[in-house]
């Protein structure tokens, strides 16, 4: 658990976290949700498609006749079909921006440009134009980016968000020297390593990385088990 400003985030594993903030309840990327004392969501904001991100179980554990869903438009028919309850699932793309309990929702990409599910066709894991998305949450003037998964890409430059959840297993995503670098450009007050945990890359991975930015204020979070 990490708290910024009267902002509480929960670690839950891999990319999957849950923000206490407003009164509200916001989870990112539900994944292997077991736990029934986690609290019903008021925004479930999901990044992209694949099952580890989002996940029908996972979602359907938290969500109830309040939730408001968002995800992009590659996420938008699971959400709407498999997800039991629901008060509202909305659209959100790179570049776009929703508003959910004075909550403001903006998204930039998520992508892999050098690393292929196929690399004799160079197919990324990740394509650029599936259009999956990075969110950045604007809680009250508090900015809170989470990478998604992703290499490290030219959008996330000079972002200077006050906390910024960023990838860093190797696995799909940026591995630790490229996640060290995407850091610097981002230039987050705290930054936050994700994309590790749940049977993805190493927890040692995190100790690693922290260690190579002494200058930047680096949280380590412990992940919270269900």
């Amino acid at each position: 658990m990490y708290e910024y400003e009267g902002i509480i985030i929960h670690w839950l594993g891999h990319d999957a976290f849950w923000l206490e903030a407003k009164g509200l309840n916001i989870y990112i990327d539900p994944y292997k949700l077991e736990k029934s004392s986690l609290p019903k969501a008021d925004i479930i904001i999901t990044t992209h498609d694949h099952y580890d991100h989002l996940n029908v179980e996972a979602i359907n554990t938290i969500s109830n006749k309040d939730s408001v869903l968002v995800g992009p438009k590659i996420c938008q028919e699971k959400l709407t079909t498999e997800i039991n309850s629901k008060k509202d699932v909305l659209e959100l793309n790179p570049g776009g921006t929703v508003i959910v309990s004075d909550i403001k929702i903006s998204a930039i990409p998520a992508y892999n440009f050098h690393r292929f599910r196929d690399p004799q066709t160079k197919t990324p894991f990740h394509p650029k134009e599936a259009g999956h998305i990075g969110p950045i949450l604007d809680i009250d003037g508090i900015i809170i980016y989470h990478a998604g998964d992703t290499d490290k890409i030219v959008e996330m430059q000079n972002l200077k968000p006050h906390i910024a959840l960023i990838p860093i297993s190797g696995t799909y995503v940026m591995d630790v020297p490229e996640a060290v670098e995407a850091a610097k450009e981002i230039q987050a007050q705290v930054t936050i390593p994700m994309h590790i945990g749940r049977g993805i890359g190493e927890l040692s991975f995190i100790e690693d990385f922290k260690q190579q930015l002494p200058e930047m204020e680096i949280a380590t979070l412990d992940l919270e088990e269900d």
